[in-house]
């Protein structure tokens, strides 16, 4: 094993030893061997000349700042010419080789180095100018703080957060409508926080692209060179494969291929000269450099019409505008409406209805309009709410304009809180779809979740309404029947706490072993002490629970169900492993299924394959998936659901 990555294996697990001594009044090692490890590693860092981000070695304090000051470039970053051509990209390369790598889709950041620390970290910004963002970079998960070079060193590269990070952290948010819409946009509201505490929390990782300046080294004119000298400082750098006319095709395969595969977000490919000297005497245009080129991934592209724009409220007021279109076929599937998200991106189109539109799909999954080519500009903004008929008003947020309803009392905040308490992973109960539940809320059937369980009050009105009969109403009552026995995890999301998804649900009452009443009475320092629950969640859990009408509602609900009873002492098999999953599932109905079953028996799955991952579980344990791979490569064992079956006790 080399210097680096056995630097990489102890931070962590230094990192761990410290929380739970310091945070958790607990030991996962004794003193002795945490001082051998923390003794290693300083050898190994006053050996290397590199300390990596989060090194228990160096104290990196939170700051927060009141803004990020700006910066002007030594040198003015470019954007690079773009083809969705392959040959195209060919005549570029020529006779000459050069380097193929993943264009990663994020924010470019640029490092300084001197005297082997690093002295700054500015975003590109408009190219000219950026925000400093030192502080931030000092909580990145890979940069290293310092480097065995101690000379000035300048470098370029792209800080990304990955795709099971960004699902993480959507997941924690339980409101669909405040969740991040990519993991660019995440990162780069990461990024530029003005407290880096938070910075820390997103997982944000920085892959080298390209070294400006490193002074009296000798990279004998090559950029591979450059990329292996950067490995050597510490830097992970973007993956990349030196290319010829000959290789191309096949360098372009296996990149098509991984694009699928990857966790991390990229939105094409860059070719560059390895020759350093021929690149650079090549110059430039007023907008490009000559000595690279950007190849991107054809869309998939449909011209349609814009028949209608539908506004649609959600439980937290913000009215979204979706566009509804003549169907087309997209990558395999028909399409007919697209989120345009906010006001501004609405007013940037400048639709119309009748306009002439383009759509695809976004990574090949989500519709988005991608052209407006009559640019009508005809259609209104509603100043009222579609729902309440009350005011509806434009506000900026962030720089981006959003339409909210302004009336609280809206019944679309309600009908949106009671769809998520029905839904599949809250109460579960078949039979009350939106339209339903808003028939029944209008008609002062429902006022609070008690009411749904007491819906047979309403029997003959009900079987009356179109859509329903005898039979339908009979379904909604042994739908509600087998939905009064459930969990207490379960129980808690549906209440619709902000921030509380599922997982998180699963962590808090784990905590207080499924005590309702423990639960109704922590602090939000008790809450936010669970690992996984920060002190967000924990206020927004203990805000709701001290309003006494949620309690009178809750104690309503409560009479109405069967919370069941978890057995604590048994069928903890797995406990204390941690699991990822991918690949289909033949014994279990789907992957949620399986996830449920491990965290039942102790275990804890997640999205990526990590040194903390005890088991990889695919069906398929020979494949060559990326996460297959990576397994191997830290020595992880691959399980097929047979032998997980066996390991679980079944």
């Amino acid at each position: 094993m080399d210097n680096m990555q056995r630097m990489k294996e102890l931070i962590p697990l230094l990192t761990e030893a410290a929380k739970a001594y310091y945070q958790e009044d607990r030991e996962i090692m004794s003193n002795f061997e945490y001082d051998k490890l923390y003794d290693e590693l300083a050898a190994l860092e006053a050996k290397t000349g590199i300390t990596l981000a989060g090194s228990p070695t160096v104290s990196v304090g939170y700051e927060a700042l009141e803004e990020l000051p700006k910066e002007a470039h030594e040198t003015p970053m470019l954007s690079l010419d773009k083809t969705k051509d392959i040959e195209a990209l060919r005549q570029f390369m020529g006779e000459h080789k050069p380097l193929l790598s993943w264009k990663l889709d994020g924010l470019t950041i640029v490092l300084t180095y001197r005297e082997g620390k690093l002295l700054k970290a500015v975003t590109r910004g408009n190219g000219t100018v950026g925000e400093v963002i030192t502080n931030n970079a000092r909580v990145f998960k890979n940069i290293p703080l310092q480097i065995g070079y101690k000379g000035e060193l300048v470098l370029r590269g792209e800080a990304i957060i990955t795709y099971s990070d960004f699902e993480r952290i959507n997941a924690q948010i339980e409101d669909i409508d405040a969740r991040y819409k990519n993991p660019r946009n995440l990162c780069s509201g990461s990024v530029r926080q003005l407290n880096n505490e938070i910075t820390a929390k997103r997982n944000v990782n920085f892959y080298a692209f390209s070294l400006v300046k490193a002074e009296g080294v000798d990279f004998k004119n090559s950029r591979e060179q450059q990329f292996l000298w950067l490995k050597e400082q510490g830097f992970e750098v973007v993956e990349y494969r030196a290319v010829t006319g000959a290789t191309l095709d096949k360098a372009m395969d296996y990149f098509a291929y991984q694009v699928g595969e990857n966790d991390f977000p990229s939105d094409g490919l860059v070719a560059l000269y390895d020759d350093i000297a021929y690149g650079d005497s090549l110059g430039s245009t007023a907008k490009f450099p000559r000595n690279a080129y950007a190849f991107k991934w054809k869309d998939e592209l449909r011209e349609t019409t814009l028949r209608e724009i539908e506004w649609s409220p959600s439980r937290t007021g913000l009215i979204n505008p979706v566009a509804i279109f003549d169907p087309v076929e997209l990558e395999g599937t028909t399409v007919s409406r697209a989120s345009v998200h906010n006001i501004s991106i609405l007013k940037e189109l400048e639709l119309g209805i009748g306009d002439k539109i383009q759509v695809y799909k976004a990574n090949m999954i989500i519709p988005q309009i991608a052209e407006n080519l009559t640019r009508s500009r005809n259609l209104k903004i509603p100043n009222t709410c579609p729902v309440c008929k009350k005011e509806a008003r434009v506000q900026k947020t962030n720089d981006v304009e959003v339409l909210y309803c302004m009336n609280p009392q809206c019944q679309a905040k309600k009908i949106k809180s009671f769809t998520l308490f029905v839904s599949r992973d809250a109460m579960n109960i078949d039979g009350l779809s939106e339209a339903t539940l808003e028939k029944f809320i209008l008609k002062g059937f429902i006022k609070d979740f008690g009411d749904i369980f007491e819906i047979d009050r309403y029997k003959d009105e009900i079987i009356k309404m179109e859509g329903f009969g005898e039979k339908s109403f009979e379904n909604l009552m042994a739908s509600l029947e087998a939905a009064r026995h459930t969990t207490m995890p379960r129980l808690l999301y549906s209440l619709g706490i902000a921030n509380i998804g599922l997982a998180n649900a699963k962590l808090i009452c784990k905590e207080f072993q499924y005590d309702m009443e423990r639960l109704i009475k922590a602090s939000a320092e008790d809450i936010s002490a669970i690992e996984g629950i920060g002190p967000v969640i924990a206020k927004a859990c203990t805000d709701y629970f001290a309003d006494e009408e949620n309690i009178r509602k809750l104690k309503h609900l409560l009479s109405h169900l069967e919370l069941e009873e978890v057995k604590r002492e048994e069928n903890l098999s797995l406990d204390g492993k941690q699991f990822v999953i991918t690949g289909s599932v033949s014994h279990f109905a789907n992957r949620a299924e399986l996830k449920e079953y491990i965290e039942q028996r102790g275990g804890k799955v997640t999205g990526s394959v990590t040194k903390k991952t005890d088991f990889l579980i695919n069906n398929d344990t020979t494949s060559n998936s990326s996460k297959n791979k990576k397994a191997k490569e830290l020595g992880i064992p691959i399980l097929a659901e047979a032998d997980f079956l066996k390991l679980s006790g079944e």
